[in-house]
């Protein structure tokens, strides 16, 4: 499971064989949240206000990347990395 990024305690994962609609995993510590890349929403799962709050705003500043990456691992490839927050 390919990490794409790492910021302020959470680690943002894509699957290369998911399947459904383009999406990431956000873990925090114990919890865990599964992320529409396109839109952002939270799929199933759960994070705390404070991280899921970064975590949106964190996909936000690199949807187009996301969905890039998407592609990449649904074609079999490495999804790559993506910059975290600063």
């Amino acid at each position: 499971m390919p990490r794409l990024s790492f910021f302020y305690g959470i680690a943002i994962y894509m699957y290369v064989r998911d399947h459904g609609v383009a999406h990431f995993h956000a873990r925090y510590g114990d919890d865990e949240a599964v992320v529409d890349a396109a839109t952002g929403t939270v799929l199933r799962g759960d994070l705390p206000p404070r991280q899921a709050k970064l975590v949106q705003e964190w996909a936000g500043i690199h949807r187009g990347e996301l969905l890039e990456a998407w592609a990449r691992a649904r074609s079999g490839e490495p999804p790559g990395t993506i910059e975290p927050l600063p």
